[in-house]
Parts: structure tokens; sequence; C-alpha cells
């Protein structure tokens, strides 16, 4: 049995380094750039895979370079592929990122072939991504997609986490599938509607749903589905980089879930490596 089953984006990432984000009509002088495979779904495979989870990918590229690339990067960390599909009629998803010189980035995100998944193929075609301890899914697909991933895996009794990220609207269906809730904190106050931590937290819980709020340097806050709230401290580190942190969280709680931890120790080993990450330097 896979232990984490990953179904979302793969986007090529042009990585730029400037003193700060530009201002609108602005042309500003960057120091550097470079590439680096992402889109949610493929980092936090990655980090799933690194933190010793067997993990499998559905998703889609084009059969342009920017494909073969992320193809090739899942490979290498051990992720399996066998799932992601090639769209030979559009481009593969790519971003923009430009990283400031405090480590905070903004980025532009093109979806190309991720947003041609077809719901109704994947059902039969990927079926055996649906044979896993945990699923894990983003934002960065069309929701129909997801909701035949949640569905399917749900019926072999995995638990389905969903980072959702970035935020937009879901639907009651989609919700109603989903087992533990991942946001950070600009996404709790986009989907709660107050700026309050602690009010978005109760805003966001309900009695089939445990939901963890990321806060960067301030932490987390679980609030599991019995209503038990713990707020986890985040590791004192100097931060290089603040991109992938996100994800490496998600894709390496998926993976200590997957291993039989409880939820709030997966937390804990979960802030660690993204901890980690955003002090290691890139090379």
């Amino acid at each position: 049995m896979i232990d984490v089953s990953v179904v979302g984006s793969l986007h090529l990432d042009i990585m730029v380094a400037a003193p700060r984000l530009p201002q609108v009509d602005e042309t500003l002088i960057g120091s550097s750039w470079h590439y680096k495979c992402g889109g949610k779904g493929g980092n936090q495979a990655v980090a799933a895979a690194r933190a010793g989870a067997k993990t499998a990918f559905g998703g889609q590229t084009g059969s342009d370079d920017f494909g073969k690339r992320l193809r090739t990067n899942l490979t290498s960390a051990g992720v399996d592929t066998t799932h992601v599909d090639i769209d030979p009629g559009q481009g593969s998803g790519m971003s923009v990122a430009i990283s400031e010189e405090a480590g905070e980035y903004g980025a532009v995100v093109v979806s190309g072939a991720n947003l041609t998944i077809d719901p109704n193929a994947i059902e039969t075609r990927w079926e055996q991504l649906w044979r896993t301890k945990v699923m894990l899914l983003q934002n960065e697909i069309p929701e129909a997609v997801s909701i035949t991933a949640a569905l399917n895996a749900r019926r072999n009794g995995a638990l389905v986490i969903l980072n959702a990220a970035p935020v937009r609207d879901m639907s009651p269906v989609f919700m109603n599938l989903i087992d533990v809730l991942v946001v950070n904190r600009v996404e709790a106050r986009m989907l709660s509607g107050t700026d309050d931590p602690d009010r978005a937290l109760a805003t966001l819980h309900t009695p089939r749903c445990d939901v963890i709020i990321t806060r960067g340097a301030e932490g987390l806050s679980l609030m599991t589905r019995d209503g038990v709230r713990t707020d986890i401290p985040a590791l004192p580190v100097k931060l290089v980089s603040a991109h992938g942190a996100g994800d490496c969280f998600c894709g390496t709680l998926a993976a200590r879930i997957a291993a039989g931890e409880d939820l709030g120790f997966a937390c804990r080993l979960a802030s660690a490596a993204a901890a980690r990450l955003v002090s290691t330097p890139r090379a």
C-alpha cells in the first residue's frame, strides 16, 4: 500500500532574487535567478518522500522541457510518477517567484496542464493512488479532480488532508470529505473573515475535521475535531527564505501521520522540518 498519495499541481518555478518586491509600474534590478521544480503538489510529494513515506503522485504536465524537468525531479526524490499524465496540447505549469533579501517572497502562477486533468478519466486510470493511508490535496488543480481523489481514497480508508492554498471558494461536498484542514494565517483570515487567529480557528473548526493554522515564526495552532486546542511554538531559526515552507510542513505532516504518529506530534515534526528548510541556504 502507498503511504502518501498526492494529487495536485506541478509548476516549474523561475526564482528571482531582488532587494524587495517591485511596486506597480516599477522596473527593479534583481541579483540572480534559477529554476526550481515546484507546484504545491510536487513540493509536498517530495517532502513526504524525504520524510520516509512511500509516496505516489497524480498530476499532469505538458510535453515540453518544463514537464520533463518536473517529472525527473519527482523521480529523483523517490516519488512514484506512474500517474503523472502528459497533455501535449498544453504547456506545463510554471510560476515566477520574487524572493526578497529579508527572505519573504511573492509569486505569479500560470497553471497550464494542471487545469486539464480529466476527473472522470482518472477515477479508473489512477486507481492505484486510491489505495493509500493518506491522501494529500491542495487548491492548484480543479476541485472536481480533488473530489474524485478524496472520494476514492476515503472508500479505501484513507485520511484526507487538504492544504487550502491558494484560497478559493470550496463546495460543501468537497469540505465534507476533508479530515485535516491546513491553512496559513492569511488563508485562515480569508476563509474565516476575521483577523483574530483565535476566532479564525474556532470558525474553521468542525466536529468532523481537525484544523491547523500555521503562523510562521509564531508557530502553529491545532484544534482537533473534538475541540481540543494545542499551540506549538516555532523553532528559533535564522530565516534564509520562506519559499516552500508550507509545502514542506504539509508533506512531512502527511508522512508522519502515515507512519502512525498522532496528529499533535506529527505537527511538531513537520514544524521542525519546515524550520530546517527556511534556515538552510539554497547552495
